[in-house]
């Protein structure tokens, strides 16, 4: 029997499902019941009926799906798998930032600790930011932890008072408009698809700038041909599958998140077998960012 099968038998004797981000590997979307952005698999996660939860993605990811399921069983195939951007804010800062504005609303990017939630209003992701943010009632908003994506957001609701936090996305952060700019003379012609965790130069030359399912969505409804991807290179096997005819470029060779790849298929199969690397959050703090999470799935309908 192959690696896939026993997955995929165990799964139906658990009553397990696998939800996996699309920057894992290939071979671990193929055994995949859900394969999504952030917020996609949130939704899931809050309506899924499964008894066992295995999270193909970071610790964030996998952090949430308990907070909204604390009566399932949450299981990583790695526990080291993390998001360098989920811890890049300062809780002192959040503080500050409520003792300065009376008005304000921190908005938490999904992208980050269970810890950072508790301190926050409305959780948002880089698919419904925009729109979460135009529709708060606060005038004063704290976005944290992603700088890039709050800035997006700001031009996109210049109406609202943004504050920025100085936190970033190591892949995404690394791309240049040089490499944009080299790409593009390499293959002419090609719609530059980017995700808006990119920073402002990078932004400037995109002709869609989205989520990972936007980017996604954009290419399967374009008449291109050939496309520039601006996000980690795992999404290219979701883009192939939905568009076989089209080709897709990275911007350069390095678009790789070394956290997402630690999840291997042989690690689904051992925490199936197993149960282990089970997700453990306190009550104390999942009752805190519950609230923020509940709050993204009502305003984003």
């Amino acid at each position: 029997m192959t690696v896939t099968e026993e997955i995929q038998q165990l799964k139906k004797k658990k009553h397990a499902v696998i939800l996996t981000h699309y920057y894992v590997p290939e071979e671990v979307q193929q055994v995949a019941d859900y394969i999504g952005d952030s917020y996609y698999l949130s939704q899931v996660a809050a309506k899924t009926d499964a008894e066992i939860l295995v999270f193909c993605g970071v610790s964030f990811m996998g952090e949430s799906a308990k907070i909204l399921n604390p009566a399932k069983k949450v299981l990583m195939p790695d526990l080291s798998a993390d998001c360098a951007m989920a811890h890049m804010a300062e809780i002192e800062a959040v503080k500050k930032m409520r003792e300065t504005y009376e008005d304000l609303s921190v908005v938490c990017y999904i992208n980050s600790t269970a810890e950072l939630k508790t301190y926050s209003d409305v959780c948002v992701t880089s698919s419904n930011a925009v729109k979460i943010v135009r529709n708060l009632p606060n005038q004063n908003i704290f976005f944290i932890p992603d700088g890039n994506l709050g800035r997006y957001v700001a031009e996109q609701v210049p109406q609202k008072h943004v504050i920025l936090n100085p936190g970033y996305c190591p892949v995404h952060n690394a791309m240049t408009k040089a490499d944009v700019l080299a790409a593009k003379a390499k293959h002419p012609g090609a719609p530059f698809l980017v995700h808006p965790e990119c920073t402002a130069e990078v932004l400037e030359e995109a002709d869609y700038i989205g989520s990972t399912s936007g980017i996604i969505e954009a290419a399967s409804k374009s008449d291109k041909e050939e496309f520039l991807i601006g996000t980690e290179t795992g999404v290219f096997y979701e883009l192939k599958k939905q568009n076989p005819d089209k080709t897709f470029y990275p911007v350069m060779e390095q678009q790789v998140c070394a956290d997402m790849k630690l999840v291997t298929l042989d690690k689904v199969l051992d925490v199936l077998q197993n149960e282990s690397n089970e997700v453990f959050v306190s009550e104390e703090t999942r009752a805190q960012a519950l609230h923020p999470l509940e709050q993204m799935l009502a305003l984003a309908k």
